[in-house]
C-alpha cells in the first residue's frame, strides 16, 4: 500500500482489498479532481500511481466537459477499453476520483459494481479538500 502524506485517511488497505477480491483488478488509486494521487493499490510503484492519477483526471474532465456540452449531465463513470486493459474512473467523494485498471478479461460490470459499493461505503472518506479550502486554512497549495 503507498499513500501520499497528508491525505485524509488511509485509504490504499481499501484499494488493497478490492483488487485482491475482484478478478483481473489490477491496480487501484484514489486522486484529486485536479490529478494528484491520494493513493495507490500495492504493487504499483508511485510514479505509476501519479501517472495513472493524472490519466484518470485527464479523462474524467472531458468526460465532464462532454457531458455539459451535450447535455448528458453528470459523469457517473468513465470506461476507457484498450487492446489489453480497461480503465474505469468514478467520482469518489467531493474533489476525489476513483480509478481502476483491470484486464481485458475483467467483468467490468462487477469492477463497476465494487466501486460504486466502496464509494458509497467510504462517502467523506474519500473526499478532497480544494486547493483554495486548503490555502485558507493557512497549509500551502
Amino acid at each position: 500500500m503507498k499513500q501520499k502524506a497528508g491525505s485524509p485517511s488511509d485509504l490504499g488497505w481499501l484499494l488493497d482489498d478490492l483488487v485482491h477480491r475482484v478478478p483481473h483488478a489490477r491496480n487501484a488509486v484514489v486522486l484529486s479532481a485536479d490529478g494528484l494521487l491520494m493513493a495507490s493499490s500495492e504493487g504499483m510503484s508511485q510514479d505509476d500511481g501519479e501517472h495513472l492519477a493524472a490519466v484518470a483526471a485527464g479523462i474524467q474532465s472531458l468526460a465532464k466537459g462532454a457531458g455539459a456540452r451535450f447535455g448528458g449531465g453528470p459523469v457517473r463513470q468513465t470506461i476507457i477499453e484498450m487492446q489489453s486493459r480497461f480503465l474505469l474512473v468514478t467520482v469518489a467523494g467531493k474533489g476525489a476520483c476513483l480509478a481502476v485498471l483491470a484486464d481485458d478479461e475483467a467483468d467490468v460490470g462487477l469492477i463497476a459494481y465494487e466501486m460504486a459499493m466502496l464509494v458509497t461505503s467510504m462517502g467523506d472518506h474519500l473526499t478532497s479538500p480544494s486547493r483554495t479550502e486548503t490555502a485558507a486554512e493557512g497549509r500551502p497549495t
